[in-house]
């Protein structure tokens, strides 16, 4: 069962949770999965979020391929939940460490799948470590890059229907430092 970490409710009324579980037992709009471009889900993220949503997922996926080519950083897919308990899943592509340009290319996946979610009209999201585990991404910085693009999405979009952002993190080590971090960047944010 997922845990509730850490909850930061803004002036706004918006909402971000920090969860410790599995991002495939949330019930919520949307989820994010960690894609690659090719939205072949064989691993990490994608491969339990494809085996807990049944076949469904990948041929939409598939077809969503077929339809639109590959999936860009900045403009991720979606597909329905399949067999998950949310609505949608984003396809978000994040960066593998060291191909260069990783922390825009991050910044670009998590912004382009919150205005994803906008465009689809849900009201929670909740997003994995993107790009944290086998592509190698440094936990602390995407940390800080995930908080900063959150605060501006927020601060950007102010009237959006997207009321909850949730990150939910599978172990302890990524947990500690998602939390450690937000404690900064939020309350450098209310006094600064």
């Amino acid at each position: 069962m997922n845990k509730k970490a850490r909850q930061f409710t803004f002036a706004s009324g918006k909402v971000l949770q920090i969860n410790r579980g599995d991002i495939t037992q949330e019930k919520i709009d949307a989820i994010v999965n960690a894609a690659n471009a090719y939205l072949q889900h064989g691993g990490g993220v994608a491969g339990v979020i494809s085996l807990n949503g049944g076949p469904l997922i990948q041929m939409e996926s598939d077809q969503w391929i077929e339809n639109h080519g590959p999936v860009k950083h900045n403009s991720p897919a979606y597909t329905s939940g399949g067999k998950l308990a949310c609505r949608y899943v984003i396809h978000a592509v994040g960066p593998v460490w060291g191909e260069g340009d990783e922390d825009r290319k991050l910044a670009e996946a998590i912004m382009g799948s919150l205005r994803l979610g906008n465009k689809l009209q849900i009201k929670s999201i909740a997003f994995p470590a993107i790009s944290t585990g086998i592509f190698g991404f440094p936990k602390e910085r995407a940390a800080n890059i995930f908080f900063q693009q959150i605060l501006e999405y927020f601060g950007d979009f102010p009237m959006t229907k997207l009321d909850l952002v949730r990150l939910v993190l599978y172990d302890s080590q990524s947990l500690s430092v998602f939390l450690k971090v937000a404690d900064n960047v939020i309350h450098l944010h209310r006094t600064g």
